[in-house]
């Protein structure tokens, strides 16, 4: 009986075991050795956004993920040092609300007059317009807004110092992207988070 029941369990492990599958060229292969294909999950696109995407499209995802990268590093910074306690001295507004009235995270939203919610999103659509993009059409990546004017050094580096610094860059911004949801949910959530403080 026990011989029969063992038989009968290792033969429907078969049904579980890994299959060999056909290799296909899909547009796929051209974007695994792209910046940002890393150990340990090498080129991930689970949603298959780039099933049949050409080069222009895979240039234009990376720039927006790269930009909101940057965001989010803003963004957790700023949350980890408005929970902190600095803040700006003085008033936000003419009445005498005082910046360090204003609360943190989705409380700050509803507490900050409409004048100032409206400065915060025509500052964003000036910098989205005017500033932030590749005017001189020298970008060397997509995120490149350098211009001709800012270098800090950027064109001393080889390609490779210059690669891994791209590639700590959008790193760095997906952990950001990731963090400051974490912060978020754990907001709505409520409780207490080490370093944070209470949310």
């Amino acid at each position: 009986m026990k011989l029969a029941t063992f038989a009968l369990l290792a033969g429907s492990t078969a049904a579980f075991a890994p299959s060999k599958v056909a290799q296909t060229s899909t547009s796929l292969n051209a974007f695994t050795d792209e910046l940002g294909a890393q150990p340990p999950l090498g080129f991930f696109d689970p949603l298959g956004l780039l099933n049949k995407a050409d080069q222009d499209y895979f240039d234009r995802l990376r720039y927006v993920e790269v930009k909101h990268g940057r965001i989010a590093m803003l963004a957790f910074l700023g949350q980890i040092a408005t929970r902190q306690g600095q803040q700006f001295s003085g008033d936000i507004d003419l009445t005498g609300t005082s910046f360090d009235s204003i609360g943190n995270g989705f409380a700050a939203v509803g507490a900050m007059p409409s004048e100032g919610v409206a400065q915060i999103i025509f500052f964003i659509g000036f910098l989205e317009v005017a500033v932030m993009k590749d005017v001189t059409g020298d970008a060397e990546f997509p995120g490149d807004f350098r211009n001709g004017a800012l270098d800090f050094g950027w064109d001393k580096f080889d390609d490779k110092t210059k690669l891994y610094k791209r590639g700590i860059e959008l790193n760095n911004g997906r952990a950001a992207m990731m963090g400051i949801l974490g912060l978020m949910v754990h907001e709505q959530l409520g409780g207490s988070l080490p370093i944070v403080g209470y949310l």
